[in-house]
């Protein structure tokens, strides 16, 4: 399967979840909330809250606030960002209007009550619980409901507001709300609706909160092997997770042994076991659950940070490899905020379709600025050998073939075309593009070296380990991170970066 294929089927997925939890979403709304006269947040509660005061349809509400909302928003947030919202907004719409067409309806003209009469309380939760999971469903497939949370996107893109923040403000109004329609009943009955509604905002945020939780859960592994090298090549790059090596001593056998850490996320754990089982059955695997893992590839520290932290320029790298990132971060040190694609939830995979790594850096910084609307760059490196005519070049990361980035099979195809050959120069070559504001600017890095004959040293990812720097007798995999940052391709690409941004 293509990565352009891979992007059309997770697109597709995304928008079948997110129809599925709009679903959802109807159902515990038109059969559990509305018979009841419950109130509710968003722009779904201020619709129901109207059609309880008027008689006026709510999805002919719904609509309305959101067609506005959406013609206002196209011009904050663009198009592309807002293209899964409006789908929900309309699938949204079609229905709540066809399930109450469907639904035997009482004499005041709302869908009949199926828990029977006085059971209030508990058609609340039933549905919080049902709206929860349904919110949950949208949300994790990069979908929206529309209404507040274009209030709170649109906000959040101008001020330092966390969404949150935004939200629970605009429920608080709306259901407040309900204090000033006399339809209502006496201030002590419309009191008693506007606690019910609270109450539904509670328990909403309490499942919604939960389902999202329990997809996050994070598990730490602990494995011993004898084969520690080869296993922590293939988690970073076919599983793309940093590896911890820490130095274990048997108290029994005396001997040394190297142990891997991984922090992974819980429903990576079959994967891992199976990758580790592949390379050696014999390993000894410890996995238990973690709390709470925090940083790059799993969540935001949501903590409160000085001033001076606040002035650091925020950058997004257009990039899933964590060995990648790590180094960038290195690099740039403390003067920048470098931020993952993780951090503004995007999970896809871009294209690559350039035919120089210009191309390809250009093509990934601009696909992230157009989407997310973020200042951004992306790189692209190229191993270049002279005997092979520059090769492999662009086509480094899959010179063996296949769909994933196979280091292993990469150098194995290289050292083969190279045996016998004694010009083993070469140089690797990094492009970076940069877009500020729509402004695009590129950076190049360049070392030069040669191809060893064979694999030396247990650090660094890639070619590392067959790549020797000129005017050094070890691989980038044996001269370690802190040489290798210094004088390698992405350093000077990425130094010319930091020159560039700090005299902005």
């Amino acid at each position: 399967m293509t990565i352009d294929h891979k992007i059309i089927l997770n697109e597709v997925k995304d928008y079948m979840f997110i129809a599925l939890g709009l679903l959802l979403y109807t159902i515990a709304f038109t059969v559990f909330l509305m018979p009841y006269q419950i109130v509710a947040g968003g722009v779904t509660g201020l619709s129901a809250i109207i059609y309880y005061a008027t008689g006026f349809h709510l999805e002919n509400t719904y609509i309305i606030i959101n067609g506005i909302l959406l013609v206002v928003a196209l011009k904050i947030l663009g198009f592309k960002f807002l293209m899964k919202t409006i789908f929900a907004i309309f699938s949204l719409y079609f229905m709540l209007r066809f399930a109450q067409d469907i639904l035997p309806k009482q004499d005041n003209g709302l869908p009949f009550k199926l828990m029977g009469e006085g059971q209030d309380f508990m058609s609340m939760i039933i549905g919080c619980v049902i709206t929860g999971i349904a919110l949950a469903t949208v949300f994790l497939h990069n979908g929206s409901t529309g209404g507040t949370d274009i209030i709170a996107a649109s906000v959040n893109k101008y001020h330092n507001v966390s969404l949150g923040s935004v939200l629970i403000a605009a429920d608080f109004c709306i259901i407040g709300s309900c204090m000033f329609f006399p339809q209502f009943g006496t201030y002590l009955e419309r009191a008693h609706k506007v606690m019910f509604g609270f109450c539904v905002m509670a328990m909403e945020n309490y499942v919604l909160d939960y389902v999202m939780n329990a997809r996050r859960q994070s598990v730490q592994f602990f494995i011993f092997s004898r084969k520690w090298q080869e296993m922590a090549n293939a988690i970073g790059t076919q599983m793309e997770h940093g590896v911890t090596i820490l130095d274990g001593h048997g108290w029994y056998t005396g001997k040394e042994m190297k142990v891997l850490c991984i922090l992974a996320k819980k429903n990576e754990s079959v994967n891992m076991f199976r990758l580790i089982k592949m390379i050696d059955p014999n390993a000894f695997v410890s996995q238990s659950s973690v709390i709470g893992v925090y940083g790059e590839g799993f969540d935001e520290m949501k903590v409160k940070i000085k001033k001076v932290e606040d002035k650091k320029m925020k950058i997004v790298f257009a990039t899933n490899n964590l060995n990648k990132l790590s180094e960038v971060k290195k690099i740039l040190g403390n003067k920048f905020q470098v931020m993952s694609l993780a951090e503004i939830g995007c999970h896809d995979d871009i294209p690559e379709k350039g035919q120089t790594l210009k191309d390809n850096a250009l093509i990934k910084a601009q696909w992230v600025y157009d989407k997310y609307h973020v200042n951004c760059f992306a790189d692209d490196t190229g191993l270049e050998v002279d005997a092979l005519g520059g090769a492999p070049g662009v086509y480094s990361a899959r010179y063996a073939g296949g769909e994933g980035h196979d280091s292993e099979a990469n150098m194995k195809k290289l050292l083969a075309e190279l045996e016998n050959n004694d010009n083993r120069k070469a140089r690797f070559r990094t492009v970076i593009a940069l877009i500020i504001d729509g402004k695009v600017t590129t950076f190049d890095g360049i070392v030069n070296g040669s191809i060893t004959e064979g694999k030396r040293g247990g650090e660094g990812f890639g070619y590392d380990p067959i790549f020797m720097p000129e005017g050094y007798n070890k691989t980038f995999a044996e001269l370690g991170l802190n040489i290798k940052n210094n004088i390698s391709h992405r350093a000077k690409a990425v130094q010319k970066l930091a020159d560039y941004l700090l005299k902005m």
